[in-house]
């Protein structure tokens, strides 16, 4: 049932009231510089939060064997994080409305040169509207909406009626192991919002990911002899190469697919780190490259793993070093599939309505091309997986920054959809 109007006003009151508080929360998670296997500290953080809060609390460590052994786990590496996951259990006094997941992750990408930064990444500044801030945008202006949210109904004397779980999780950024060792250590819930920076919008389709690194040997040779040796990272571009011939045919493959055929370019292939050789004078006799590729919707991992390990061994074949040279592949991160929120469930009424009371806007719906973490519940769970936030800029670039009046209408609709998908009673019975 839609919220009675006079509630809904006292919830966005309240949402106003807290914010000052919310966003200087937010700056804390900020100046935690959560790259992947530094979130200790700040999941500490996060756990004396919801602790703080009254939550029954809950923090593990990642289950190797589980995860290795499910459809949508992602192979470990040195670099994969042992920092633990945090859950905070909210309990009604009675049950009687619908459970819900609220999740957001705290790992970060890397900052580049800050240098190139008008702030320092990890100083919170504000300009006007906008929060600066490595991950301030992605996610943390979202993770502590998560929080918020709940307060604001608290301040009116308010809390859900039913389970609510707020999780933090790690390995977002990369292997999406996080999210689904909460769904293995058992959590489940009526449905799932994930406050990721999405424009206000909800995500209708969302892509699968892989990551995978290839590594090319040479031969070694003074450069006065260089005919004589093989340049590794020639024959890198060169599989680079045969790769891009693989990106343009998989993009060939959106015509028919919903929400991805009228995209220019919905699957994109990133050679995002690539090293090689010792010495400027020496013909160079390894070179890696980690590369990153998405996947439609109902594409296995698997499948698209196997046509990468034939692209480039059939390349190597024709290749006049590499066929007696074949490149390693080593599939090292993402290994997930991308999913399809079906229009038409109660959740997406109720967040639309939220949406609407707090922006005075029509929800949209749209297809973002990246790793979500609503593919663990859309996929393996199968309840309403919302994955909605604010508007942002410059996520994973120079300049990360959250608007802050977007935050505050996005805190506004998750509490107007706490409120209505979970019910309320008075703290006090």
């Amino acid at each position: 049932m839609p919220l009675d109007p006079a509630l809904r006003a006292k919830i966005l009151a309240s949402v106003e009231a807290g914010f000052a508080e919310q966003i200087a929360f937010t700056q804390e998670m900020i100046r935690f510089g959560s790259l992947r296997g530094q979130e200790h500290a700040c999941q500490d953080f996060v756990f004396r939060a919801l602790r703080d809060r009254g939550l029954t609390m809950d923090r593990f460590g990642m289950d190797r064997a589980a995860i290795a052994a499910h459809p949508g786990g992602a192979p470990f590496s040195d670099e994969h994080s042992d920092a633990p996951i945090v859950v905070g259990i909210h309990h009604p006094r009675e049950e009687v409305g619908r459970s819900l997941i609220l999740q957001a992750h705290v790992d970060v990408v890397p900052t580049g040169p800050e240098k190139f930064w008008t702030h320092r990444p990890f100083d919170p500044v504000i300009e006007g509207d906008w929060l600066y801030g490595r991950g301030g945008a992605d996610m943390k202006a979202g993770h502590a909406a998560n929080l918020f949210c709940l307060d604001a109904l608290r301040r009116i004397g308010l809390q859900p009626a039913a389970t609510v779980y707020v999780q933090s999780v790690v390995e977002e950024e990369s292997t999406g192991n996080g999210a689904l060792m909460t769904h293995l250590r058992g959590y489940k819930a009526d449905a799932v919002l994930i406050p990721e920076p999405e424009e206000e919008m909800l995500v209708r389709a969302n892509t699968g990911v892989l990551w995978f690194q290839i590594e090319v040997r040479g031969v070694p040779m003074h450069v006065r002899e260089m005919g004589a040796g093989a340049n590794a990272i020639d024959a890198a571009y060169r599989v680079i190469t045969a790769l891009r011939g693989l990106e343009e045919e998989i993009n060939a493959e959106k015509v028919g697919r919903e929400h991805f055929e009228n995209e220019a370019h919905p699957i994109n292939l990133n050679i995002g780190k690539i090293e090689g050789g010792d010495w400027a004078s020496s013909v160079p006799c390894w070179c890696k490259i980690d590369c990153r590729i998405g996947l439609y919707p109902g594409v296995s991992a698997e499948s698209l793993a196997r046509r990468i390990e034939d692209c480039v061994r059939g390349f190597a074949r024709q290749d006049k070093f590499l066929a007696n040279n074949p490149p390693q592949i080593d599939f090292n991160g993402f290994y997930s599939e991308g999913y399809v929120l079906e229009p038409g469930s109660e959740a997406e009424a109720v967040l639309g309505r939220a949406h609407e009371g707090s922006t005075g806007k029509p929800l949209k719906s749209f297809m973002t091309a990246g790793y979500l973490d609503t593919r663990v519940y859309a996929l393996y769970d199968k309840i309403p997986a919302l994955c909605y936030g604010p508007i942002t800029e410059n996520i994973h670039a120079f300049d990360e920054r959250v608007s802050l009046a977007s935050l505050k209408r996005i805190t506004g609709t998750m509490a107007l959809f706490v409120a209505e998908w979970c019910g309320v009673e008075s703290i006090e019975g």
